[in-house]
């Protein structure tokens, strides 16, 4: 009897350890996963990291970057008054034409109207002088940041996004359309915004000859009915390689190739503003550049 106890005692225990070691076996076998899983994790993180530093890949552009910083902005509406005279006009390639039209207006006051897209890299060279020639005038809140696509001509070019911008000014209004960002879909880019009826039938009717040279190019900018632009003013080569800070501080010195475009550009544009808001304010109207870019502006076509 006693025998048979301690034969079941021994089985007990034999039983115990056999269970104590599957079960250490089974804590092995879960911590080697959790080791190896997060090996795997640091591994592919590693190769994106290093491939993105090696700029590994096609090279594609990517949405808007968010609103423009303060600084921005700001280096954009402090350009002093020496500086758009020393530029002029003479680096313009292309400056608006005037027409014969009703005139467009917004809110009882002359109306520019851009259209445009985030893919454009002419669009993204010619932002940059609006939003200068427009700062003159008035504020701008939330502008964006982006670039150009990664797969047209001049890619990546760096430039601002009127998409959810607002703008603010006694003198004149603004209408802003980027009709899609940069992000490839299918055979096309994404959409984004939709112009109004009456902005798409402004568009329609005034980008194509005779009122410009080329039919339905953009970006397009009609100036209150009285001017209208197709295309960029200049190429968008001027901007390759540069960040939006770098281009913004180019703008301060007025023999740099950026500032020579770009400031001469926004002239003109002001000359066009200026015939909108019969020469108000007179302190931006009234200066040697604007007066001069004035001769620039294109003979009318109706």
């Amino acid at each position: 009897m006693a025998r048979r106890v301690e034969q079941k005692a021994a089985a007990r225990e034999r039983i115990a350890a056999q269970l104590a070691a599957q079960q250490a076996a089974e804590r092995r076998r879960r911590l080697l996963l959790a080791v190896g899983a997060v090996v795997l994790v640091v591994v592919i993180v590693g190769g994106l990291i290093t491939i993105r530093l090696a700029g590994g890949g096609k090279k594609t552009a990517t949405g808007a970057s968010g609103s423009a910083d303060a600084s921005l902005v700001t280096a954009l509406s402090s350009i002093p008054d020496s500086t758009f005279n020393a530029v002029g006009a003479e680096g313009v390639q292309a400056a608006p034409s005037a027409i014969t039209a009703p005139p467009l207006t917004a809110n009882g006051k002359p109306k520019v109207l851009y259209i445009g897209a985030e893919f454009c890299p002419y669009c993204a060279a010619e932002r940059w002088p609006v939003t200068v020639a427009l700062s003159r005038f008035g504020t701008f809140s939330n502008l964006g940041t982006t670039h150009s696509s990664g797969s047209d001509v001049f890619p990546n070019t760096a430039t601002l996004s009127f998409h959810g911008a607002t703008y603010t000014s006694q003198y004149v209004a603004f209408t802003g359309v980027e009709t899609t960002t940069n992000e490839q879909v299918g055979n096309g880019y994404k959409p984004l915004d939709t112009p109004t009826a009456e902005d798409q039938k402004t568009f329609d009717t005034y980008n194509k000859p005779p009122y410009v040279s080329s039919d339905g190019s953009i970006p397009f900018v009609d100036l209150g009915g009285k001017f209208v632009s197709s295309g960029a003013t200049y190429s968008p080569q001027i901007l390759a390689g540069k960040t939006q800070t770098e281009i913004a501080d180019a703008l301060k010195d007025p023999s740099s190739p950026i500032a020579k475009s770009v400031i001469a550009s926004a002239n003109v544009y002001t000359a066009a503003i200026c015939k909108l808001t019969n020469n108000q304010p007179a302190k931006v109207c009234s200066t040697e550049a604007v007066t001069a870019a004035a001769a620039k502006l294109g003979t009318g076509k109706s």
